[in-house]
């Protein structure tokens, strides 16, 4: 007797139209991905009506493997260490990789020094890279990939086809000034969360520049100030801005680690916010509603973030396609009470 072909999760999606990392976020109810209830019920519905159940074991692999995923973190230590969005990031992929029999090994690695990385690969410690924070400037990263190492981005190299898994964060950024035009504000500065080399900074910026441009207002140079993931790079930015005349009423900072400065600074100088100068984060970080005052930001599913990247890694190693499938998670408009006054005295 022919043995009957098991059901996959490939099948579910198939028959649900929707992505395998879809399918794998709604079976395994990962928490904090923005995913319609009609989507839901149609990806439950296919995998009742097939009978599936997700193989947690995973698949056997070829001898010689190690069963481990590399995360790698293309920051400085301090960053790594200000980092608050990182930790729900970081246990999405261990979460992914535990169901399908992996580990997880970490490594922070110097941006001026990114080939550092590959030797985990050539020494057989782990069978792929996962990569948070891509640079344009990475020839470690594309050499790698011509060689065929499964590599998955959190984050996005544009004009690569190296496969990712990210927020849309230009929409992000574009939503939270659209947020601080609204209420009135058009002297508006931004401090990006890193250096514009990284992708994320240069999406987030980019958005701020959208927002501005299809309102029409000026864009302003002198406005654009560059953070470095820390509090610390916030807070030299901001006392930047301040000194600006005439003075900025609103700031967006693409990171609420970076905000975190930001807002200290701006204490400093005897201004209060929302009523001198608005504020607007990014990310939503755990302690965010908890700021002085309660930040306005964008939400990112960091967990969910973590579990996709892991998920697609792994099926990359297991030699699946990845049905050339691109992955970007939902952000949503926290609002809060840094940007809370409804208009700009005149």
């Amino acid at each position: 007797m022919r043995p009957t072909k098991r059901t996959t999760s490939r099948d579910v999606a198939k028959l649900a139209h929707v992505s395998r990392t879809t399918v794998s976020f709604i079976l395994n109810n990962v928490p904090g991905v923005s995913i319609s209830t009609a989507t839901r019920k149609r990806v439950l519905d296919a995998a009742r009506k097939l009978n599936y159940s997700p193989n947690i074991a995973g698949k056997k692999l070829v001898s010689g493997k190690s069963y481990t995923i590399g995360l790698v973190l293309c920051q400085l230590p301090e960053q790594i260490f200000s980092d608050a969005f990182l930790p729900q990031v970081i246990l999405g992929v261990e979460q992914a990789a535990i169901q399908q029999g992996f580990h997880v090994l970490l490594k922070p690695v110097d941006p001026a020094d990114t080939g550092g990385y590959a030797r985990l690969v050539a020494e057989n410690h782990v069978d792929g890279i996962l990569l948070s924070g891509p640079r344009q400037d990475d020839a470690a990263l594309m050499h790698l990939h011509r060689q065929h190492v499964p590599i998955l981005l959190m984050g996005q190299l544009p004009e690569t086809d190296i496969p990712f898994v990210d927020v849309n964060a230009t929409v992000g950024a574009e939503m939270a000034v659209n947020h601080l035009i609204e209420r009135g504000h058009q002297r508006i500065g931004i401090i990006t969360n890193a250096s514009l080399n990284y992708t994320s900074a240069r999406q987030r910026h980019d958005g701020y520049l959208q927002a501005l441009k299809k309102t029409n207002l000026p864009v302003d140079q002198a406005l654009i100030k560059e953070g470095n993931y820390t509090p610390a790079s916030g807070y030299k930015a901001m006392q930047t801005l301040l000194q600006l005349t005439p003075r900025l009423t609103a700031v967006f900072v693409a990171s609420d680690v970076v905000a975190m400065g930001a807002m200290l600074a701006i204490k400093e100088a005897g201004l209060c916010i929302p009523k001198d100068i608005a504020v607007v984060g990014f990310d939503d970080i755990p302690l965010a509603e908890y700021y002085d005052p309660p930040l306005t930001t964008i939400r990112l599913p960091a967990f969910g973030l973590g579990w996709a990247g892991g998920e697609r890694l792994i099926r990359l190693i297991q030699g699946d396609r990845l049905d050339q499938e691109d992955v970007f998670l939902k952000s949503e408009l926290i609002v809060r009470k840094s940007s809370f006054q409804l208009s700009v005295p005149n």
